[in-house]
């Protein structure tokens, strides 16, 4: 956790921005028997953050022993610091109200939850789920999904290339994203658990993001962050093109401009708008035209 930190101000200082989030882990990360401690841990490493860091939390699920003294001890201390939580296991809109309730009886009242989907029930809600006010992202967990089968779905599913092949899986995927977009939130891709295999965790983030409509991704290891922004940060060549668009039309007050022969109005202008935030977002070099617009203004 503490390299992962590291690493996270070390980009943020080569990007000029925080490039990406770190989850501090205690579903997984926490030692049976030591949850409190663990939690303990998590509270004071994200309160040690660095300014501008970007630090979240996976809790326990709600029906786990410990959620409620991760919530206590984590929310309860250091929600100041934290961008988001994050719930595993969330089957229902009714979890959500319950780890939401938790959150405010602990002073955390303005504090994002993101959701993990890793069944075929919390896939069928994922709509409704996303619909909650509190919910900011909608996260697939591909293991537990193809576990959740049964063995129906073979183990092949989980890997890099398998995921984006099973129809059920696909499925999954792509209702995910639908249910974020439908409602205005955020859509984040499972994990390559191939982490060696660059290539093929470039292919799979390529796709995540240009056809499936993802805006995030997990990565499970450090060398795994560089690729992952490489694939969904936009081509250059879009953000020549969104600048010079956005620039034309904020000199024309935001009425409809011509620029290479093409109509552009407002609807268009949205999406240059979200591109260039992309490319801020991923750490690429804005044109100097429009830099300024992403620049934190002076103190």
């Amino acid at each position: 956790m503490r390299k992962s930190l590291q690493l996270q101000a070390e980009m943020a200082q080569e990007f000029g921005a925080c490039v990406f989030d770190v989850t501090l882990d205690c579903e997984d990360g926490a030692p049976v028997g030591g949850e409190a401690e663990h939690a303990a841990l998590v509270a004071e490493l994200a309160l040690g953050g660095a300014p501008g860091a970007r630090v979240a939390a996976r809790v326990h699920a709600v029906d786990h022993p410990a959620f409620g003294s991760d919530i206590e001890i984590i929310a309860g201390r250091a929600a100041s610091r934290l961008v988001h939580l994050m719930l595993p296991k969330v089957e229902t809109v009714g979890e959500i109200e319950q780890a939401v309730r938790a959150l405010d009886a602990v002073g955390a009242t303005s504090l994002a939850v993101h959701a993990l989907i890793e069944s075929p029930a919390a896939v069928h809600r994922a709509f409704d789920i996303a619909a909650h006010p509190r919910v900011q992202s909608l996260s697939f967990g591909l293991m537990d999904f193809v576990s959740a089968h049964g063995g129906a779905i073979p183990g092949d599913a989980m890997g890099v290339q398998g995921q984006f092949m099973h129809p059920l899986v696909l499925r999954a995927k792509m209702e995910i994203a639908s249910a974020c977009h439908a409602h205005g939130k955020v859509p984040s891709h499972c994990v390559v658990t191939e982490f060696k295999d660059k290539n093929a965790l470039a292919a799979a983030a390529r796709k995540a993001a240009r056809e499936l409509g993802y805006t995030r991704m997990w990565s499970i290891h450090p060398d795994q962050i560089r690729v992952v922004l490489e694939a969904f940060a936009p081509d250059e060549r879009d953000i020549d093109t969104a600048a010079a668009v956005l620039t034309a039309a904020s000199r024309a007050d935001w009425a409809p401009v011509s620029h290479a022969g093409k109509l552009e109005d407002r609807a268009s202008y949205r999406y240059y708008w979200q591109v260039l935030e992309r490319a801020h977002q991923t750490g690429r070099k804005l044109p100097e035209e429009v830099r300024g617009w992403f620049q934190s203004p002076a103190v």
